[in-house]
């Protein structure tokens, strides 16, 4: 069952053109049926894990080398697949209104889908292996939704931003995973938490975890990771609330918590995730205040939150633990509704920027409303859930060690931001003087103030009524992270202490910031702008112009349509790489093969002349009879050494090639000298040089043997696994069946290729 849940997005997606065509503009509806489901099974697992602790349920995928498609169930996996299937199911109908009539919908859905899966693949994946590919496969349906508009220029380039920079941390993340697996003796997440073996006394400690968290940082848009995030908000808004809300970006966040029991007693572990949590989450919330879209407004205070979350695990108290749970779901069901109400306003008024809109809520009185309770959520004011993980916030960074003293001023100041980001949201387009704007608003349809309706009075209902999110997320994602869950308390009153007075502070600087804003904004424009000349994002365009030019310079000298060049750069390549690697990492005692008898010897020796013949004759029939002689040589080789089937192959083929090299001979153009004697001098030495690597490698072969051969597994299964007594046959079409078929579509492909040329000439000639 837990594998049909985490495929089924992939099954549907298949079916999704099919489905936006026949149910047309109520597809979401449609869609939304399989999230809707899936949370409903989530949420019944829930008692179940809260009573009897974490399982794992098993699928075999490839056992002999540990990689299967293992899955995790408890608190922080279960709740992270409740907040993807919960508000993915508000999404996939919010995305049926706002893309109403757009061609391309069957195909939105298509990735969309296909995203939702892989999220909650990254979520509930006990196997180290898969979780990397469902991770990547997050990265690649993320590049597609962002630039789903495909014919904006801005859409592109954001796109592939944000590709690079993940794929990058990706490529580490790899790297991080396999080592943790390797040192750890096994690639299951849970043994790997459970695993008695010194991690963190390990050699391969630091990289190790430089690896993980270069990985988690670059998904969750870390600082100077961030600049992706900003910019991918050229997505269309379903996307936005989605990706960069509760599921994408929260997918570093994830693994980062998941892997704390087993690394946060690493001292660099904790100073870094302290760190640029810290950084990130102050740096989120001063960006925030410096626009005016409502979109890029919520998308710093996105950053903002992804920063305190890490900066919460890399704390690793109590009260850190359950501030993080806390404020995940607080930031995931306010940040979600505040997007798709930024939609909605970009979507009945035509515009972007909140600075244009003024006195809406008269006219789209549900929308205000919902955005005042989701902007309340997201400032940290009672009694949403919201100010519940504000204030545990504030309690964790003042109960955090003496070393991390700074913290407490950074989430001071990052509470100041998102009040600020709040007020922007919520205040500015609603109230004050009504502004004209490119549309008429009005009131957006049911489809699309479902979801920021039911997320902001979600925030309400868990923030008065606290037992619920603390029995029922709170406390299972504290046990699952190694703390005491009968300890979770949440209330919205705590009495006068330093986390009340901090948020009451806060609201007085917040206010005072929001009352001048507007006269604020140009020198906030200079100063965000200047910022943006020495920033991450101006080093990234330096780097991409630098790999630009490297591009165009290896395009000019290497890949110039010269095919002799492009043999002699592969040859040389080769063997400089391979040959440095055998000499200087191995090697190997070569000792020479001496023949068992004559006649090998003799087959062996008449390769080499008829080799040489073939080169160096000018009579192109000579050079192709040569040829042959050496193609039905090694059919000898092939017979001689007990392989008959080998031997018939070779023996047909090379005859089928010289039989063709005649018909064509005639054609082509005679031998000439068209080398000078230097080149020709060159092409022999790059020949000597690829001969004797070539030669030294199977010498080195069949002098190491690291491992018992395989050949004897293949004798003992053929007859009882393949079927067959025929070895060779049983190998080509069993044991290496994925690529015995490869073989044959690259035949096929050449097949049509050359089919393909042969009637464009046909039909040029007929023309």
């Amino acid at each position: 069952m837990m594998l049909l849940a985490v495929l089924s997005g992939f099954i549907l997606a298949l079916f999704a053109p099919l489905i936006c065509r026949v149910a047309g503009d109520r597809c979401g509806w449609v869609f939304a049926l399989l999230p809707a489901t899936l949370f409903v099974w989530f949420a019944w697992l829930l008692p179940e894990v809260m009573a009897n602790g974490a399982q794992v349920v098993r699928y075999p995928w490839f056992p002999a080398m540990e990689i299967n498609l293992d899955f995790l169930i408890d608190g922080l996996s279960l709740m992270f697949a409740l907040l993807i299937s919960g508000i993915g199911t508000f999404i996939l109908i919010y995305a049926g209104g706002y893309l109403k009539g757009h061609p391309y919908l069957g195909r939105f859905y298509v990735v969309m889908l296909s995203f939702m899966a892989s999220m909650l693949g990254v979520v509930l994946s006990d196997n180290l292996v898969t979780l990397f590919v469902f991770w990547e496969l997050t990265s690649i349906t993320s590049y597609l939704l962002i630039g789903f508009e495909h014919e904006d220029v801005k859409a592109r380039a954001s796109a592939l931003q944000g590709l690079f920079v993940t794929v990058a941390g990706g490529l580490a993340l790899m790297a991080g995973l396999i080592m943790l697996g390797t040192m750890a003796g096994s690639y299951s997440l849970n043994d790997v938490l459970a695993s008695d073996a010194d991690l963190l006394g390990h050699e391969w400690a630091v990289p190790m975890l430089l690896c993980i968290l270069a990985g988690a940082f670059t998904k969750s848009a870390q600082v100077p990771f961030h600049f992706w995030l900003p910019n991918a908000m050229a997505a269309p808004t379903p996307v936005s609330a989605f990706l960069h809300s509760a599921t994408m970006v929260k997918a570093g966040v994830y693994l980062l918590a998941r892997l704390n029991p087993a690394l946060g007693e690493a001292e660099l572990w904790t100073l870094l995730l302290s760190f640029f949590g810290g950084l990130t989450m102050f740096t989120g919330a001063f960006m925030a205040i410096t626009h005016t879209g409502a979109k890029k407004v919520l998308a710093y205070s996105t950053i903002m939150a992804l920063g305190t979350l890490v900066m919460l695990i890399g704390i690793g108290t109590h009260y850190a633990l359950v501030a993080f749970a806390t404020f995940l779901v607080a930031h995931s069901l306010y940040k979600g509704a505040l997007f798709m109400i930024a939609g909605i306003l970009d979507h009945e008024t035509g515009t972007k920027d909140v600075a244009e809109m003024g006195g809406l809520a008269s006219l789209m009185p549900v929308t205000s409303v919902a955005a005042a309770v989701a902007a309340l959520s997201l400032a940290g004011l009672p009694p949403l859930l919201g100010f519940v993980g504000k204030e545990l916030m504030f309690e964790a960074v003042l109960d955090a060690p003496a070393w991390q003293m700074l913290l407490p001023v950074l989430a001071f100041g990052a509470g100041i931001g998102v009040m600020v980001a709040a007020g922007i949201i919520a205040i500015k387009p609603f109230y004050g003087k009504r502004l004209e704007t490119p549309k008429h608003p009005h009131e957006a349809p049911v489809s699309m103030l479902a979801g920021p309706v039911v997320l902001a009075g979600l925030s309400l209902l868990f923030g008065v009524a606290l037992f619920i999110p603390e029995q029922t997320l709170v406390a299972p994602v504290v046990a699952s992270l190694g703390g005491a869950a009968e300890k979770v308390h949440l209330a919205l009153w705590h009495g006068i202490n330093m986390p009340l007075i901090l948020s009451l502070g806060c609201l007085v600087v917040a206010g005072l910031i929001l009352r001048f804003w507007s006269r604020l904004q140009p020198q906030l424009d200079v100063l965000r702008e200047g910022l943006g000349r020495f920033g991450p994002e101006a080093g990234y365009f330096r780097i991409m112009e630098w790999l630009t030019r490297i591009a165009t310079w290896q395009t000019r000298v290497l890949q110039n349509g010269t095919m002799g060049n492009y043999m002699i750069t592969l040859a040389l390549t080769t063997v400089g790489i391979t040959g440095f690697t055998l000499i200087t990492q191995y090697g190997v005692p070569l000792r020479l093969p001496v023949p068992d008898s004559g006649f090998a010897a003799g087959i062996a020796l008449l390769m080499i002349v008829s080799a040489f013949f073939a080169t160096g004759t000018v009579s192109r029939l000579g050079s192709v009879a040569a040829m042959s002689i050496v193609g039905f040589a090694v059919a000898l080789i092939f017979i001689l050494f007990s392989a008959p089937d080998l031997g018939i192959t070779q023996i047909l083929v090379e005859t089928l090639t010289v039989i063709l090299l005649v018909l064509v001979l005639f054609r082509l153009p005679g031998f000439t000298r068209m080398s000078s004697p230097l080149e020709r001098w060159r092409d022999i030495i790059v020949a000597v040089m690829v001969g004797a690597l070539m030669t030294v490698l199977i010498l080195a072969a069949t002098e190491v043997q690291f491992f018992e051969p395989i050949s004897a597994e293949h004798v003992a299964r053929s007859v009882s696994d393949g079927h067959g007594r025929n070895i060779v046959n049983v190998i080509l079409v069993d044991f290496r069946a994925l690529d015995t078929l490869g073989e044959m579509f690259v035949l096929a492909l050449a097949a049509v290729g050359v089919y393909s040329m042969i009637r464009l000439k046909a039909e040029d000639q007929t023309a």
